[in-house]
């Protein structure tokens, strides 16, 4: 009898683990589905942002910010020679950086600098000025491009820095940024859900 039960002990022991394998199984979620068609159509609201001069004026491969505008009759390079820094940091280069200009706050003037906290360029490999929809949804998703950023930091980035907050509100006549911070995230967060395809080249 005693022999019996070892060697009943392992098939009642697959038996008794088989509801669990099945429960465990039941928990792990399926493979995400991409959804090109949806997942397209919430990209071309984030590409609608971060390719509006709002944002793509301060993220250039050549360390010279833009200026848009209706009053500058087109984009220019930003007068005065500024540019990205030599120090890697956004923030220009020494005795001239961004900050000697733009404050915390817009200025009212016509032409006055804006302004909001941290102003600075995008580092050179974030680059979006004059780059088409597919170059920029690749770039967002490589974290060697995009700050070490996982998609789930970008929509957060977007939603809570306040520097790119002000693309929706830059004051003085400046056109805003589409939609709102909250908007894109919610774009962001629908595109990652559908699995975050790009648009073919």
């Amino acid at each position: 009898m005693k022999r019996l039960l070892i060697m009943l002990t392992p098939a009642a022991m697959l038996v008794l683990a088989a509801p669990f394998a099945t429960a465990q199984e039941s928990q792990t979620p399926p493979s995400q589905a991409v959804d090109t068609t949806k997942g397209l159509s919430e990209w071309d609201k984030i590409y609608a942002v971060f390719s509006h001069p709002r944002c793509a004026d301060c993220h250039v491969a050549d360390d010279r910010p833009r200026w848009s505008g209706a009053h500058y009759g087109g984009t220019r390079v930003h007068a005065f020679n500024i540019q990205r820094g030599t120090d890697g940091s956004g923030f220009g280069n020494p005795g001239l950086r961004c900050t000697t200009c733009h404050f915390a706050s817009n200025s009212n003037e016509l032409h006055g600098p804006p302004g909001a906290e941290n102003w600075r360029l995008a580092p050179a490999e974030m680059a979006w000025f004059g780059k088409s929809s597919a170059e920029i949804c690749t770039e967002i998703k490589d974290p060697e491009r995009n700050g070490g950023r996982s998609s789930d930091d970008i929509a957060l980035h977007v939603r809570d820095d306040r520097l790119v907050g002000w693309g929706w509100a830059p004051g003085s006549t400046r056109e805003p940024a589409p939609g709102s911070a909250e908007a894109t995230f919610q774009a962001i967060e629908n595109w990652m859900a559908v699995g975050s395809p790009c648009p073919v080249p």
